[in-house]
């Protein structure tokens, strides 16, 4: 029935939350701010940093974009690998690979970021496409992060963006994975060993859930 599955990076292939715990730290401490409970900085694993930045300290638009600068002048060169790759996610990728199916990383973080992770990790060589965010481009939130990556997906396989999103599901933690993938008219497996819980995931509705990666390939198998 899945041909194509698009994968979120952060708290779905990696654990991230160390370098975006300091990071996000790092630029709060610019704006005299002093984080009480580092795990309050778990909801900025996933969506946008500005958004975050806004939703979570009412920062203005200038104040979050300022905030995600000083973010990544911390990221780009410590943050970055302040990162695992879950225990199971290689042996998911392999199996999915070797059953046939395409696997696309659709990801929120930068796009320059993500192909770094990406290599560091050995994991760029399970993925037929790898889409991050571009501001520049436009592609500021899940849903046309997803887009960008059915779209492009088509022209490769030579297919309409119809038969690409009928073959296609999104794998994530968090309830923006879901909104992403139900803007983009697919379905979505939430999986809970990220930053993410059942309640989240099932309110956001998803379709499937799953505990552990090799669920995952149950699931789409």
């Amino acid at each position: 029935m899945y041909q194509t599955v698009l994968l979120d990076l952060d708290g779905t292939l990696t654990d991230s939350g160390e370098g975006i715990f300091n990071c996000v730290e790092y630029a709060l401490e610019k704006f005299g701010i002093k984080v009480e409970n580092r795990e309050s900085l778990r909801r900025f694993v996933g969506p946008p940093l500005m958004k975050s930045f806004q939703t979570y300290y009412a920062f203005s638009d200038e104040q979050a974009a300022e905030a995600v600068k000083y973010y990544r002048e911390r990221y780009r060169d410590v943050g970055l690998f302040e990162n695992v790759v879950y225990d199971g996610i290689v042996e998911m990728l392999r199996e999915l690979s070797e059953k046939g199916m395409d696997l696309i990383v659709a990801t929120s973080k930068p796009e320059t970021f993500t192909l770094r992770i990406m290599d560091h990790f050995d994991l760029a060589k399970y993925f037929t496409l790898i889409v991050g965010s571009d501001d520049e481009k436009g592609r500021n939130t899940k849903g046309k992060v997803i887009a960008h990556a059915l779209t492009t997906y088509a022209k490769q396989k030579d297919i309409s963006l119809e038969k690409a999103k009928e073959q296609a599901i999104m794998v994530g933690d968090r309830h923006h994975d879901v909104d992403g993938a139900k803007e983009n008219g697919i379905e979505t497996v939430g999986i809970l060993w990220g930053y993410g819980d059942r309640e989240e995931l099932v309110s956001a509705g998803a379709k499937y859930i799953a505990e552990l990666p090799e669920k995952v390939v149950e699931i789409l198998n």
